[in-house]
């Protein structure tokens, strides 16, 4: 039986892509190099330092990674201001899952700093969700099954007894490596592009009971 839900961030909760890509953009544009949005696809979910270093080893490009984080982020906060919101059935599916006795955990590889505006941005908090991990608290990012093995320790409970949330072909193998049901949400990727998840919907309003019943 289910007994724990855990959620990726972007792509499930709210949908930020287009803002961190369009940031890192920005950023590289700063440091002299133009970048294409098609250059992040493959590092989609994988967290910052990822979807930041991934880009420029491809264009064999120098960068300080720490530096450039900070500043992407910079440009981040400002294009998101006032512009984030709850992707659809988002309040509504987490209610079901606390009427059911469901606990619940946020796994997600972006930076606390990340988390935290767009929790806001939605009207969500750490205090929200039973455990909360991030992507400074793991050592290796999706599709390593490591931050959905640690958030079902925190919340005391078994991978098998877990679902998770997920928009990102690396977040379906993380869940899957990690042992766990998967929910792949298409707000990001293709139905067959994320045909290894148990289950698949449009966003959080279209699913049914049956990814509670198994």
């Amino acid at each position: 039986m289910i007994k724990g839900v855990l959620f990726d961030m972007d792509g499930v909760l709210l949908d930020s892509e287009e803002y961190i890509r369009n940031a890192a953009i920005a950023m590289f544009r700063e440091l002299g190099l133009d970048t294409k949005e098609k250059d992040f696809i493959d590092f989609i979910g994988a967290g910052e330092d990822r979807f930041l270093g991934g880009v420029a080893e491809k264009y064999n490009f120098s960068f300080d990674l720490i530096s450039g984080k900070k500043r992407t982020y910079e440009i981040y906060s400002e294009l998101i201001r006032g512009n984030l919101s709850p992707l659809p059935g988002v309040y509504e599916f987490m209610g079901k899952c606390r009427n059911k006795g469901l606990k619940m955990a946020l796994a997600t590889s972006a930076d606390k700093i990340k988390m935290d505006v767009n929790l806001l941005g939605i009207g969500l908090s750490e205090e929200s969700f039973d455990a909360v991990v991030n992507g400074l608290d793991i050592k290796n990012k999706k599709p390593s099954p490591d931050i959905y093995l640690l958030a079902a320790k925190i919340l005391g409970l078994h991978p098998s007894e877990c679902l998770v949330v997920e928009d990102a072909v690396n977040g379906v193998e993380a869940a899957k490596r990690a042992g766990t049901k998967c929910l792949g949400l298409t707000t990001s990727f293709t139905r067959d592009e994320l045909s290894n998840a148990d289950w698949l919907a449009e966003n959080l309003s279209k699913t049914g009971e049956e990814v509670f019943n198994w």
